[in-house]
């Protein structure tokens, strides 16, 4: 309990002390404006990583803006579109004037892509330093170019097509293209925060863990898998609510979606759970995304998948050699009805089972509940200041309306639409405090305790272990070869919980 409590103390005084130190640049209170982006380095050159450096210097290239889609914190977002939305009317003289190709041309060889941030329309934006802020729901359209770039082509800002909600392309004024993209990062901050990470791996791995500790007794098989893969989940959920989403947290107060928005986005998110989007090789394949280039995510997140089931299989095939063993195990069935009807509701268009009937159905949650907790959680939040320590490029909040027509955007129009110097501080802070590793990391695989005293699941543990550090292996001799190494699902980088 101590060493829980310790942990929770030592977070909330690692961001008091990050704060403190910039109070002493006397930038934490500040509420003005950011009159140059150069200035914003005083903040960003208190702490810095290679990927956040390497954010600052290509956040404006449209290649960066894409890549982010497949290889940022937000992997989620991003499909193939095999036909246009009816509400983002882009046409073929907009994103191809030459005339050289046509977006079904495109669409039918699988080029182009969709991002829909519909979960943000009509959110009620917050207000911060006594200023409206302002959220938009934007759909970006991409295109997978020859050289296997991820490129946006179009952009707009709200959902509903109109006069003044003009489509923004690359060919536009510098400025106008610039700022339409910030928007989307912003947008993709709160999708981000609200949804991809807190709803989907903080809040989940808390169904299942209380689900767990309520309902499993010690010397079950399953209570002995998963409990090392629940460590610090309920402390760390505690303080997030304590610390950034109550009346008084850090988002609530300083970003664009915090207060009212909060709650609504949360709603439409657990509405859009599903089983399918929970197992990233269904994930993969529902958004069409099974041969795109480059996407790291994906492929590293496969292999993780695949050895957590592999482990998971053996495990409970050990003990459970049938599937009458499974339906009549009734502290698992409890376990699992549990999930249902207060972690979704129990709305069975989600897909998630209300009871087991055959191992293999077992096994497949059991595999989504480790990954969830542990390689989902780390893709999602191990980089969040990589991409959001230089704040324009992920801004919590945004502090002017889109623009209604085009041509009139200028860079002091987007210094004064970036979040105040206060809002940048406290931002920054929390996106460094969020992405460390702890001082008791405990790496996907290695389970200081031993629950098993058979020596067939013991066993099992070290072949589990043999294979992530072949994939581990597998991953580091990739990123050698690679501009922007992508380690945020190499298994020593992987937390065995949701723990920070």
């Amino acid at each position: 309990v101590q060493q829980l409590q310790f942990s929770c103390s030592a977070i909330s005084c690692v961001l008091s002390c990050r704060l403190t130190e910039l109070k002493l640049k006397g930038l934490a209170d500040s509420k003005k404006s950011w009159t140059h982006l150069d200035d914003i380095n005083r903040v960003f050159c208190c702490k810095k990583t290679s990927m956040s450096e390497y954010v600052q210097e290509h956040w404006k290239e449209d290649a960066f803006f894409g890549f982010q889609f497949l290889n940022g914190v937000n992997p989620i977002m991003i499909r193939r579109c095999t036909a246009l939305p009816s509400n983002f009317p882009v046409t073929d003289s907009m994103v191809f004037p030459d005339g050289q190709a046509s977006l079904a041309e495109e669409m039918q060889k699988g080029h182009i892509f969709l991002c829909d941030y519909k979960n943000m329309d009509g959110v009620q934006a917050n207000i911060v330093n006594g200023k409206q802020q302002y959220l938009m729901a934007p759909l970006v359209l991409l295109q997978k170019t020859p050289d296997d770039k991820m490129m946006p082509i179009a952009i707009q800002l709200k959902q509903q097509p109109a006069a003044d909600n003009p489509i923004f392309l690359p060919t536009d004024s510098e400025y106008d293209w610039l700022l339409a993209k910030i928007f989307v990062r912003s947008a993709d901050f709160s999708e981000h925060q609200l949804n991809v990470h807190l709803m989907r791996t903080h809040l989940l791995a808390e169904v299942f863990a209380v689900s767990l500790l309520r309902n499993l007794p010690m010397v079950h098989p399953l209570y002995k898998l998963l409990l090392p893969h629940t460590r610090y989940t309920l402390q760390i959920n505690f303080l997030a609510r304590l610390r950034l989403i109550s009346k008084e947290g850090v988002f609530t107060l300083f970003s664009s979606s915090g207060g009212e928005g909060m709650m609504t986005i949360l709603r439409r998110s657990l509405s859009s759970v599903t089983y399918r989007s929970l197992c990233i090789p269904e994930d993969i394949k529902d958004r069409g995304l099974e041969a795109i280039p480059n996407f790291y995510y994906r492929d590293d997140g496969l292999r993780l998948w695949d050895v957590i089931h592999r482990f998971v299989q053996r495990v409970l095939g050990y003990y459970y050699k049938n599937d009458l063993e499974v339906q009549k195990d009734s502290e698992l069935q409890t376990w699992i009805l549990e999930i249902f009807e207060h972690g979704f509701l129990s709305k069975r268009n989600t897909g998630i089972p209300e009871r087991f009937t055959t191992v293999a159905e077992l096994i497949k949650f059991v595999t989504m509940v480790i990954f969830t907790g542990s390689a989902q959680h780390a893709a999602v939040n191990s980089g969040q200041y990589d991409f959001g320590g230089w704040m324009p490029n992920t801004p919590i909040s945004l502090q002017l309306p889109p623009p209604t027509t085009k041509g009139q955007t200028t860079e002091a129009t987007m210094l004064n639409t970036l979040p105040d110097v206060n809002v940048t501080v406290q931002g920054m802070a929390t996106l460094w405090l969020l992405s460390q590793q702890s001082t008791d990391f405990v790496p996907l695989g290695q389970y200081p305790e031993d629950h098993f005293t058979e020596e067939s699941p013991q066993r099992m543990v070290k072949g589990f272990q043999k294979e992530l550090e072949v994939l581990s292996a597998a991953i580091k001799d990739r990123n050698e070869h690679l501009e922007v190494p992508y380690v945020y699902l190499d298994p020593v980088e992987v937390e065995n919980s949701v723990a920070i």
